[in-house]
């Protein structure tokens, strides 16, 4: 039997068995990981550089840029670093830094989504008020809000389950140390703790989800309300990227968090785990620009002065 105090290290899953295969993956994962940074840092320089961008809508979209780049830049470089390096083995301090990181960027992510919906939901509902309920002021405490609650609930959620003592040995069925997979590792007679754990950070997630819900059965009434074909197509079209980020976050999520601990298959989770952890930060900065001429035209023009000053 295994105890807390005396765990050093985790192993963290090998994405690979073979040499050629790990180094293969690695390979893979640093495209994926050097896309997300520049399409990220595209967009967080463009929203930046471009005064047209600063409004409510782009300030959050920055805000959820910054977010992707620290979720990926937590969990990828270290299973890269594994695969490159041949080896699993994953520091206690390390393990519960990710662990924090992770949920932290994670729920601040899942905060602007739902702001992001907020905004969406004023700019379509109630266009003449948009201003006056967006304002700096208000854009700013939104945006605190959103980062201290992911704060705290990183805390509560990391403290509570490190505090758990670990009978089931240091082996992590996943290339990072996700929430799930070191409840596993726990003691079974402290099941209710777990229970707790999850049922924080599920009630937190549901609010979000409904308030989500909410917001878009109210946009839909008011966009099929429009008379004009063209004013419902250009309102379908601000929500779509933002309703496509919503439903690939939430649906692997749920299958993540949610699924029954006798559904454990290793290789649909670890899929599941690389579609919500490692895939929205790289595809976000191609969803949001890719119907979006503002955004286009202003990383194209930050783009061309770029080029034109290394000539």
């Amino acid at each position: 039997m295994s105890n807390s105090s005396s765990i050093t290290a985790f192993l963290l899953l090998a994405f690979a068995d073979t040499r050629e295969l790990q180094l293969l993956h690695f390979g893979l994962f640093l495209g994926i990981y050097l896309a997300a940074l520049l399409g990220n840092g595209l967009i967080l320089t463009a929203v930046a550089c471009d005064h047209r961008l600063h409004t409510p809508m782009y300030f959050f979209l920055l805000n959820l840029a910054l977010l992707d780049l620290g979720c990926i830049s937590t969990t990828l470089p270290k299973a890269m670093a594994n695969a490159l390096w041949d080896t699993r083995a994953i520091s206690y301090s390390g393990c519960a830094a990710q662990f924090f990181f992770f949920l932290f960027l994670f729920s601040g992510e899942y905060s602007f989504l739902t702001i992001m919906a907020y905004d969406r939901y004023i700019a379509i509902c109630r266009p003449l008020h948009y201003w006056t309920l967006l304002d700096s002021r208000a854009c700013a405490q939104m945006a605190a809000a959103a980062w201290g609650s992911g704060v705290l609930n990183a805390l509560l959620l990391t403290a509570n389950t490190f505090s758990l003592p670990l009978c089931e040995g240091n082996a992590v069925d996943q290339f990072f140390c996700e929430v799930p997979e070191i409840l596993k590792l726990s003691c079974s007679h402290f099941y209710f703790r777990e229970v707790w754990v999850v049922m924080v950070g599920i009630s937190l997630a549901s609010g979000c989800f409904v308030f989500i819900l909410f917001s878009y059965v109210q946009i839909f009434r008011a966009v099929l309300r429009m008379p004009s074909e063209q004013g419902r197509h250009k309102a379908f079209s601000m929500c779509l990227p933002h309703l496509v980020v919503v439903s690939l976050f939430v649906i692997t999520g749920i299958f993540a968090y949610l699924k029954p601990p006798i559904i454990s298959y290793p290789d649909l989770d670890l899929v599941v785990a690389v579609l919500y952890s490692v895939m929205p930060p790289a595809l976000n900065p191609l969803i949001y620009s890719m119907r979006n001429r503002e955004l286009k035209y202003a990383v194209r023009k930050m783009t061309q002065s770029v080029v034109f000053w290394l000539k």
